[in-house]
C-alpha cells in the first residue's frame, strides 16, 4: 500500500495515469469476503495471526496454513534493506505455466492488500480451490502466458476485480482513506509451493523471492517457514515490531 508503486519498466514511481484503489483494511472478515467474491472456495478463509513465536497462539489457526500475509509500516530501515537486495537482482521476466509461482508487479496505487490476497489465492495449494470461470480463474488464465508488464495490465483493466475491491475496501471498521491518499502500510505474502519452496511475493520487488526449502510437513506457519520467511524479514527491516499478520487456511465453518 506504500505510495511508491513501481512502473512496469523499472523501479520508478508509477505514472500519474495508473489507477488507484481505496486501501484495504487488514480485516480477516473483509478479506475473506473479497476472496470468496473473486472465486476462492468458501472452504478457505483468512484468519488473524496473533503471534509468530507463541505456539499456543499459533494453535488457533487451522493447519496447514496455505499463505501468510504480513502488514507493516514502510520504514527507512525496510526501504534500505529492500533497495540493497533489489540492487543485486535482475528484473523478473518469467512467464508461462512452468513458473513456480504466478507473480504480479504492482502498478495500482494503494492496492498492496489486494496484491497480497491475489498472491495468496493463486499460488500453492489454494490455486486448486479457485472456482472455474470465476474472476480469479480468468486472471490466472489470462496472466499465466504473459510477461510481468502485460500481467500488470490484466489487473489494471479488470473491472470485476476493481468493483469487488472497492466494495470490500469501503466496508471496514474504520473510515476508508481516499484512493489518492498517501498510505505507508504495505503487505507482503509468503506461500509454499508444491515443490517445497518458500516464496516471498511482493509486487514492489523486482520479482518473486525464493527464501528457502521446506519439508513435506512444513506449512507457512511452521518453525522452519517462520524462520526463513517473516522472522528473517523482520530482521532485515531493522527489527521493527509494528506489524500484523493474517493467514489463509481452512474455514471454521
Amino acid at each position: 500500500m506504500a505510495s511508491n508503486e513501481v512502473d512496469p519498466h523499472g523501479g520508478v514511481p508509477a505514472a500519474s495515469d495508473r489507477p488507484a484503489f481505496i486501501p484495504l483494511e487488514a480485516n480477516p472478515e473483509l478479506m475473506t469476503s473479497l476472496l470468496h467474491k473473486l472465486g476462492l472456495s468458501t472452504s478457505l478463509q483468512v484468519h488473524d495471526v496473533y503471534s509468530l513465536t507463541d505456539p499456543d497462539m499459533l494453535a488457533f489457526i487451522p493447519r496447514p496454513a496455505l499463505a501468510l500475509l504480513m502488514v507493516f509500516p514502510v520504514s527507512a530501515a525496510y526501504e534500505s534493506a529492500r533497495l540493497a537486495e533489489d540492487s543485486l537482482l535482475e528484473d523478473y521476466s518469467g512467464k508461462g505455466p512452468l513458473e513456480p509461482v504466478l507473480w504480479f508487479r504492482q502498478t495500482i496505487r494503494n492496492a498492496c492488500g489486494l496484491m497480497g490476497l491475489l498472491h495468496a489465492a493463486i499460488n500453492g495449494p489454494a490455486r486448486q480451490l479457485v472456482e472455474e470461470g470465476s474472476t480469479l480463474d480468468k486472471i490466472i488464465k489470462d496472466a499465466t502466458p504473459l510477461d510481468p508488464v502485460a500481467r500488470a495490465r490484466v489487473l489494471e483493466t479488470n473491472s470485476e476485480l476493481a468493483n469487488a475491491h472497492k466494495s470490500a475496501a469501503t466496508q471496514g471498521d474504520t473510515e476508508a482513506p481516499a484512493a489518492t491518499d498517501e498510505v505507508d502500510l504495505h503487505y507482503v505474502c509468503f506461500v509454499k509451493t508444491e515443490d517445497g519452496g518458500l516464496w516471498e511475493l511482493d509486487g514492489r520487488r523486482k520479482g518473486p523471492l525464493k527464501r528457502g526449502e521446506l519439508g513435506k510437513d512444513d506449512d507457512v506457519l511452521s518453525q522452519a517457514a517462520l524462520t526463513l520467511g517473516p522472522l528473517k524479514f523482520l530482521e532485515r527491516g531493522g527489527g521493527d515490531l509494528r506489524f500484523s499478520c493474517v493467514a489463509l487456511a481452512s474455514s471454521f465453518d
